[in-house]
């Protein structure tokens, strides 16, 4: 499982880790930075190579992955946990004020997996902690969602919104569309139209095809 990772990583990222940061960067400081309050401790579910959470300003960062080699594209003040998401996590219940997940929940391979995760994820965030979680929506992709070797779980902002709402989430802000669908298999957008993109929540109704969604635990 973990080779297959690693290879999938290297196959789909090459040559595009220097745009992906700079195209991260924008969304972080432009849209997510919003929801991340500078002194709280905030953990990457499904880091990858490191491209949200490099970007972040927050007081404790933690990053998780199965891969072994995200580890190697973290900044040294992140602590990386190595890990099956769905087994019980190497943080602190109750310490984490932000979850932030993007891409990663349809990669998981099964619901139950992604059911033991949510509640994971339950217990690692304080009260009033904010899950942040964004996905190809399968409403909007039609058979594009399975142009990837690894997706597994169909989802959608209502079946996702429904999972969490299971596990006592509160739903703050729900979007069928937000994001283009990925950046692997499309030519280098000019990093200004992802500025305008952010300023125009209208286009997201055209070009959107990713869920956006911000829970809290109560």
């Amino acid at each position: 499982m973990t080779n297959n990772l690693q290879k999938i990583y290297e196959l789909r990222f090459i040559g595009l880790k220097k745009y992906r940061n700079s195209v991260w960067k924008i969304l972080v400081n432009n849209f997510f930075e919003r929801w991340i309050p500078k002194n709280s401790t905030i953990l990457d579910l499904g880091c990858g190579y490191g491209e949200f959470i490099n970007n972040v300003t927050a007081k404790d960062k933690h990053a998780m992955d199965l891969n072994p080699e995200s580890q190697l594209h973290l900044e040294e003040n992140i602590k990386f946990h190595e890990q099956d998401c769905s087994k019980p996590w190497q943080v602190k219940p109750n310490t984490i004020d932000v979850i932030f997940t993007s891409n990663f929940f349809e990669h998981l391979p099964n619901k139950n997996t992604l059911d033991l995760t949510i509640e994971n994820a339950r217990i690692a965030l304080k009260s009033n902690g904010v899950l942040i979680a964004l996905g190809p929506n399968i409403s909007v992709l039609n058979g594009k969602y399975w142009d990837f070797w690894d997706h597994h779980i169909p989802l959608t902002e209502r079946s996702l919104t429904e999972l969490l709402e299971i596990h006592g989430f509160k739903i703050c802000h729900s979007y069928t569309r937000f994001l283009p669908y990925n950046m692997v298999r499309v030519n280098k957008r000019p990093l200004f139209l992802v500025r305008l993109y952010l300023r125009l929540p209208f286009l997201w109704r055209y070009f959107g095809k990713q869920f956006f969604i911000v829970a809290i635990k109560p």
